[in-house]
């Protein structure tokens, strides 16, 4: 008996030696959101280094960093599926405006990426930069991915490589087909790009030079990323008139590369257009039921942002932004303009004609500080101030600043975005770049959604309007977008996984932008881990830049080779 009790003891002694484990951080009484949509539990979490090491009862372990998240939830990091944060990372890697909203990854490259760079791009580059300004110092797309995390960024990177990058780096901005030597020189960079870990290829079809490529040409870019697992992403080629035709082609070429492909920012952009979106819904339902790998992301507002050149033919554009300057200061150009920009045509996307008042497009970004005073007005009010009509005053604007001039368009309605926001198979983007909300960045207005697309998730749409449980939110903003991109070990809570792990209020969660006041910090997250580093602490940043290049699945399959 007497060796018995002394076993016993013994074996309690090793047991609880195990659960003695430490941690380098602890998180307390949380509840746990796994990302998958599951029923949420109590639990604490262990994080060792940049690993989630242990989910459940720590009540005897301590640690030297504890977080007590009792009352708040916990969920895993939410993914970015459209960042423009390209430049405003370099500028600074804290990407306030969406760690702040619990963002821990950007995917970047819708249409153009900041690779591949021949001479002549990385040129325009640096002629286009404007209040940001910056050295280029690499050439390909993993290249500057790799440049943001040496430089230091609090979140995750990742990006797309754009067809617009690979058409301008090869073929230029002329409005032609490649040549079967430059359709292989392409693939060839969509190679190079997706075993440097990108996540496959993308497309802004209603810009130009994109404008001018064709369905083949982005099919054969797309078996490329196929082969190496990556995913189609697109602006489509159409959100307004012919929006269906674009689904159509976005499906086709699914199914041709045969490739998960996803629909940026799915919206009906022109009130003649919202009462498509339940056909496009019904459309991408039956794809993907017949096997196809057919997805979408969106943001959360009525409004759209974009350059005012879109109030304008692409085909101005043939040759590139230089041409169209020239062409809008010839007269009979102009008196030719202003009749297409009030006609309403299937040919291209005409936001003029599709806000229905230029009361309806905001003015928010300049080159130029002399017209900065303009910023924050309507295109209405800058024609006043002008004394020209509203057609003539956009031409003048690209014209002084040399840039397409950055707008807001309000062509979408709520009941449109609620629909999409109950969707299973969509997730979310911002559209935007990462702020801080001081210096350089309050040089221009941001889209509110630069602020706000994810909280307005968890608050506006999930507790207060109820269209969808606060599980099926983190999932939309977590697993949903990191399963579509094959990311391991990231969108879920799991012993084994990185520890980009957010704790937030969802009582308090809300967004404050406005687009009268955009920089505006959202409310409501508490602590954001990335990687296992805390770079959010009582709402506060605490300046650390843990943040990663995640590479795609062509990087694994280039290794495995």
């Amino acid at each position: 008996m007497k060796y018995l009790v002394i076993a016993v003891i013994f074996s309690a002694s090793i047991l609880s030696c195990t659960n003695q484990k430490g941690y380098d951080t602890i998180l307390r009484n949380g509840t746990v959101y796994d990302g998958k949509g599951g029923t949420p539990y109590t639990a604490d979490i262990g994080i060792n280094a940049d690993t989630i090491a242990f989910i459940g009862d720590l009540e005897n372990v301590t640690s030297i960093n504890e977080v007590d998240a009792k009352g708040m939830a916990v969920s895993p990091g939410f993914i970015n599926m459209l960042s423009w944060a390209n430049e405003s990372l370099i500028e600074d890697g804290r990407s306030q405006s969406d760690i702040r909203q619990g963002v821990t990854l950007e995917v970047m490259g819708e249409g153009w990426s900041m690779g591949p760079l021949n001479e002549k791009l990385k040129k325009q580059l640096h002629e286009s930069q404007g209040d940001i300004k910056y050295t280029i110092e690499w050439n390909t797309c993993g290249e500057y991915l790799s440049f943001l995390e040496k430089k230091g960024v609090s979140c995750n990177v990742a990006s797309f490589v754009g067809a617009t990058t690979l058409r301008m780096n090869i073929i230029g901005e002329d409005n032609r087909d490649p040549t079967p030597a430059e359709l292989d020189s392409m693939k060839a960079l969509v190679k190079q790009a997706m075993e440097e870990g990108v996540m496959g290829v993308s497309s802004s079809l209603i810009y130009p030079p994109a404008f001018f490529a064709k369905t083949n040409e982005l099919v054969e870019l797309c078996k490329v990323a196929s082969s190496y697992g990556g995913s189609y992403i697109s602006h489509m080629r159409s959100e307004g008139d012919k929006l269906q035709e674009a689904v159509e082609e976005l499906i086709m070429i699914a199914k041709l590369a045969n490739i998960h492909a996803e629909i940026y920012h799915l919206k009906a952009a022109g009130k003649d257009n919202w009462s498509k979106m339940d056909s496009v819904i019904n459309r991408i339902e039956s794809a993907r039921a017949n096997g196809l790998n057919i997805t979408a992301d969106m943001y959360s507002y009525t409004a759209a942002g974009t350059g005012l050149t879109a109030t304008m033919p692409p085909t101005l554009q043939d040759g590139g932004f230089g041409k169209l300057r020239d062409r809008l200061q010839d007269p009979v150009v102009r008196k030719q303009l202003i009749i297409e920009m009030n006609t309403k045509t299937d040919k291209w996307e005409n936001y003029f004609y599709g806000v229905g008042t230029p009361e309806n497009i905001l003015v928010v970004g300049f080159k130029q500080d002399s017209l900065k005073k303009y910023t924050g007005k309507t295109l209405g009010q800058v024609a006043k101030l002008f004394g020209k009509s509203p057609e003539e005053t956009a031409m003048d604007l690209i014209i002084k600043d040399s840039s397409r001039v950055e707008c807001i368009y309000f062509l979408m309605n709520e009941s449109n975005v609620r629909k999409q926001i109950a969707i299973p198979w969509v997730s979310f983007g911002s559209d935007e770049g990462s702020y801080t909300n001081e210096g350089v960045f309050l040089k221009s207005n941001a889209h509110p959604r630069a602020y706000g697309t994810f909280i307005r998730v968890l608050g506006k749409y999930s507790r207060d309007e109820n269209l969808i449980s606060l599980q099926e939110a983190i999932r939309k903003l977590s697993s949903l977008p990191a399963n579509n991109l094959k990311i391991k070990r990231r969108g879920e809570l799991k012993v084994g996984n990185y520890a980009d792990v957010i704790i937030f209020d969802p009582a308090k969660v809300n967004d404050s932008a406005t687009f009268e006041k955009p920089h505006q910090y959202a409310e409501g997250m508490i602590h954001v881990f990335v990687n296992g580093a805390q770079v959010l602490k009582n709402g506060e940043h605490t300046g650390a830049k843990p943040g990663r290049f995640v590479k795609g699945p062509g990087y694994q399959n280039a290794i495995r080779e």
